[in-house]
């Protein structure tokens, strides 16, 4: 349990001591700092603990927001303050000083949580102070003042805005008015009857692989029963969030279920409708492979653009401001959200031409859709990079470094030329990919040309590593990776021509692509890249490129299709343990990702 030590004489007919209790805090009550000092010692080094004004009024959920959440170290509004016990050591200094400048005295403690949080402050701890918008949260010196702030108390409904927080401020069209005016009285429903964001996260993937295995049934009853639970995924995958939000349970596992499982469930979908179509006689797998291919490199251009440009300095261009500009005006904002095929867009779009037409008319929609969408943004940031003055920072550059995924070849090439290759990054990369993916679309299977693409490629790999990523264009050089890498696996194994190939190529891609998607969510988080044996022991992106080649040049289709399927088996394992290891541990960020850029 958390403790609240609640500072000065209380005042009769307040609410905060219960208020206090109600959020789960043991309330003790100090008259001064050396009482205060003497009561925080007694609480466990493990606990949350927090100080707070007796004069205190304001809303309950500005007590929630400044007192119970587990992302901030300290937090801290009008009158309180609160600390886990990683800020734990700079409170108890902050009292022991406030304590020893009293003397001994039972003096009051008037302002001492003002007066602790500047001192933390002044400590170079980083104290979170929420949005609280219409709450109030008011420390009255006055009985004149105390009876002011409890009519501004009684004039807002807490609940309406704890349940207007509960919602993204920025979201796609259909979310913000098909999904979310419904789906935050169902988080409070779940918030009420103590169900956790994880057990939705977890009811939301559940319901998109039974939508996945209808669809694999192949009937129109199956397609039409998919699209409606697809729906009703989606419309759990937004009450997860708005849950956590409105709950504030945010956790360490509930980072990694919200951050992959969107994926994992719009993957196992397309592979759901290709089985579908194959029961009826039409082989899509190419087109479920490329619509994946596409989707992942649509998410790693934004991921790439977003960690080269979030902390650079002098960032302004033209082509932001004319952005801004544009964002001013109403109608446009929900045009261009609705363009870029946010999820719930392409899940609704998804969710229809499935019970409506066929797998192959929904995956041709969903490619045109998907590539259309990736050359507006790609374009628009492309014009960003090039008219903007901003210098970027190591951060952003190590960031970029370790979302190419470069393995074992490219180090020691890297070593070997000792950065030779300095210029144009993302031209090279650009270049070598296309060799690659083009020997492997132009020359028969077997061929050894593809593999001397690769070598080409593997050669040319080091660029990334030569020197810190912090051109106008080198935020594109992970997205050409995967282009190249991905888009090789799915030419070869349609080359190949035999049954179960392209099965075989979309398992490895989904491995590889969940390794990429891991590396982005630490990185959001924080927590740096995954560990560099693990980057080793599946090859890195070029070394993966290479081996593939090699195994269609070396082996009859069949034994090409079973050795796709045993590395992407092999893969998967290898980047699935490491990653619930590291998830599920203490070490891993409290937070909730707030899903894909709109």
């Amino acid at each position: 349990m958390s403790t609240a030590i609640l500072t000065g004489q209380p005042v009769p007919g307040s609410s905060l001591e219960g208020d206090l209790r109600s959020l789960g805090f043991d309330v003790r009550l100090a008259s001064d700092a050396g009482e205060a000092e003497t009561l925080l010692a007694a609480v466990p080094a493990d606990q949350r603990v927090a100080v707070v004004d007796a004069r205190f009024v304001g809303h309950l959920h500005a007590l929630r927001l400044g007192l119970t959440d587990p992302r901030f170290a300290a937090a801290a509004l009008r009158g309180a303050i609160s600390v886990q016990p990683e800020a734990r050591r700079a409170l108890t200094r902050a009292v022991a000083r406030e304590s020893s400048a009293a003397g001994g005295l039972a003096v009051a403690t008037d302002d001492l949580a003002e007066r602790l949080t500047a001192a933390l402050d002044a400590d170079g701890v980083a104290v979170h102070r929420p949005e609280l918008g219409t709450l109030v949260a008011a420390v009255p010196a006055d009985p004149q003042e105390r009876n002011e702030a409890r009519q501004a108390v009684s004039a807002v409904d807490d609940e309406a805005v704890r349940l207007r927080s509960a919602v993204k401020a920025r979201d796609g069209f259909f979310t913000t008015y098909c999904i979310s005016p419904y789906s935050r009285y169902i988080a409070r429903w779940c918030a009420r009857r103590g169900l956790t964001p994880n057990q939705v996260t977890t009811a939301s993937l559940i319901t998109a692989l039974i939508a996945a295995g209808c669809a694999a049934t192949g009937t129109r009853a199956g397609f039409v029963a998919a699209g409606l639970l697809l729906l009703f995924s989606f419309v759990l995958d937004c009450t997860d969030g708005q849950l956590a939000r409105y709950s504030l349970q945010y956790s360490t596992l509930g980072a990694w279920l919200d951050a992959t499982f969107d994926r994992a469930k719009e993957y196992a979908y397309y592979a759901g409708l290709a089985l579908g179509a194959a029961r009826g006689g039409d082989d899509v797998w190419a087109l479920a492979l490329g619509a994946m291919i596409l989707q992942t490199c649509r998410h790693v251009v934004d991921f790439s653009f977003n960690e080269a440009n979030h902390d650079a300095t002098a960032n302004t261009s033209p082509t932001a401001a004319l952005s801004d500009r544009l964002d001013s005006v109403g109608w446009t904002v929900w045009v261009r959200r609705m363009i870029v095929l946010p999820i719930g867009e392409r899940w609704a779009m998804i969710a229809v031409l499935t019970a409506l037409t066929t797998p192959r008319i929904t995956f041709y929609a969903l490619l045109v859709g998907c590539a259309f969408a990736a050359s507006y943004t790609t374009a628009g940031r492309v014009l960003r990079s090039l008219t903007r003055k901003a210098r970027r920072t190591d951060r952003a550059a190590r960031a970029l470094a370790d979302l190419t995924d470069s393995g074992p070849l490219a180090e020691a090439l890297n070593r070997l030329s000792r950065g030779a290759v300095r210029r144009g990054p993302a031209a090279v990369a650009f270049a070598a990919g296309a060799l690659v993916v083009l020997g492997a679309a132009l020359a028969p299977y077997g061929s050894w040309w593809p593999v001397l693409g690769a070598v080409i490629y593997v050669l040319l790999s080091p660029v990334a590593l030569a020197r810190p990523l912090k051109g106008a264009l080198d935020w594109l050089v992970p997205p050409f990776y995967r282009a190249a890498e991905y888009l090789t696996v799915l030419v070869l194994a349609a080359k190949a021509d035999v049954n179960g190939a392209l099965p075989a190529a979309f398992g490895l891609v989904a491995a590889v692509a969940y390794h990429h998607y891991d590396t982005v969510y630490r990185i959001r988080g924080n927590a740096g890249a995954p560990p560099h044996w693990l980057v080793r022991a599946i090859g890195g992106h070029e070394g993966r490129t290479l081996l593939v080649t090699v195994l269609a040049a070396l082996l009859a289709t069949t034994q090409f299709k079973i050795a796709l399927t045993a590395l992407a088996v092999a893969v998967a394992l290898l980047v699935l343990v490491e990653s619930i290891r590291f998830w599920v541990s203490s070490g891993a960020p409290a937070v909730h990702d707030e899903g894909e850029p709109a």
